[in-house]
């Protein structure tokens, strides 16, 4: 059985905030703003695989009015997802992600942002996928007040079901 999952997240960016993204640290003034670690890649993945289950979103398994997330490592939000999921039966089979962000340029960074995703996730480094654009200028994006992060997830599960 096959399960397609898709989630966008968004968050502003501030000066003297650290900049988190797919658990790697971005070396830039400006981070984003968050109730965790604000990292919208994470973000993004764990909620598009929740959205593949059917489980509604985020917000609702991590509610960012619980002291206990206040500044949580989204890398243990990704764990916590993943192993739900597997305990259901199911792997990802692939994973792809849009960052939209003007700066920094991400290009220095994406194949740590793979290999720590793949790591949480238990799948081959070829099967996740970060690409970024940016939005040359315009709006929230382009004016570096914002990051958009985008994630498309594919589930299989092997389990046999009865009718």
């Amino acid at each position: 059985m096959l399960r397609i999952g898709f989630s966008k997240d968004i968050h502003p960016l501030a000066e003297g905030r650290p900049f988190i993204l797919g658990g790697i640290k971005l070396d830039h003034p400006k981070g984003p703003v968050g109730h965790s670690d604000a990292d919208c890649l994470l973000h993004a993945i764990a909620e598009s695989i929740l959205g593949a289950m059917a489980l509604g979103d985020l917000g609702k398994f991590f509610p960012d009015t619980d002291p206990k997330y206040k500044n949580y490592d989204s890398s243990l939000i990704l764990q916590e997802v993943y192993n739900y999921i597997e305990s259901k039966g199911y792997v990802v089979k692939n994973l792809d992600c849009m960052v939209s962000l003007e700066k920094p340029k991400l290009r220095p960074y994406v194949d740590e942002m793979r290999k720590h995703i793949a790591g949480i996730l238990n799948i081959d480094i070829g099967e996740v996928s970060v690409k970024a654009t940016t939005f040359e200028g315009l709006g929230i994006v382009g004016e570096e007040k914002a990051i958009i992060c985008e994630a498309i997830v594919m589930l299989e599960s092997d389990a046999i079901i009865m009718l």
